[in-house]
């Protein structure tokens, strides 16, 4: 199994190579964005559960987020899954943890973290680029734009200081032609498949 988290800030280009990399290596996506509309939507107890947090205004625990992905892992797996891309996901340590936990238990882990390289202008500028054309608010408002990467580095950045302890941890520029960087991802993805 090839299992990795694909990393960087907003509008580093991470669903773009995601879509790529899961085609070339046959990989499941999991995003726990689209893991919370599905369960929000099929109405399931870990829905439901999410929903009670969202509706006070309170960010869902992260142990109902790990639910829904241990969930996804164990069904996937059922049905045959090579391996995983994790796609904003771990946002924090404590879930970066958490997965490694869930991993283990299952024989698995992550092989490695691709963190994706952009300058803060460059960012700014793609975000506000799709937000021509994605039709979210957030993508347009400059100053959301400025506090998710804010957000970003106070609160995510360090998963990848947890990775590169684990020596799991490769940084692929990523501004260029889109199939030069999705070269370079899979040059390094490889590398540490080959270990």
């Amino acid at each position: 199994m090839l299992n990795i988290v694909l990393f960087g800030p907003p509008g580093a280009g991470k669903g773009t190579q995601s879509i790529k990399l899961i085609e070339k290596f046959n990989l499941t996506h999991i995003s726990t964005g689209d893991l919370f509309r599905k369960h929000l939507k099929e109405g399931t107890e870990l829905g439901k559960l999410a929903q009670s947090f969202m509706d006070e205004g309170n960010l869902v625990p992260d142990e109902v987020v790990i639910g829904m992905v241990d969930e996804k892992i164990t069904e996937s797996k059922l049905n045959g899954a090579k391996g995983f891309i994790f796609d904003g996901f771990p946002r924090t340590v404590t879930q970066a943890e958490a997965l490694d936990a869930l991993l283990q238990k299952k024989g698995d882990q992550i092989d490695g973290m691709v963190s994706l390289e952009v300058p803060d202008e460059e960012l700014k500028a793609r975000i506000r680029e799709r937000g021509k054309t994605s039709g979210r608010v957030d993508d347009q408002d400059e100053e959301k734009i400025n506090t998710r990467i804010k957000v970003y580095k106070a609160e995510t950045l360090p998963v990848a200081n947890y990775y590169k302890t684990q020596e799991k941890l490769v940084s692929v520029h990523g501004v260029g032609p889109i199939e030069e960087i999705f070269g370079n991802i899979c040059a390094e993805i490889e590398a540490f498949s080959a270990n």
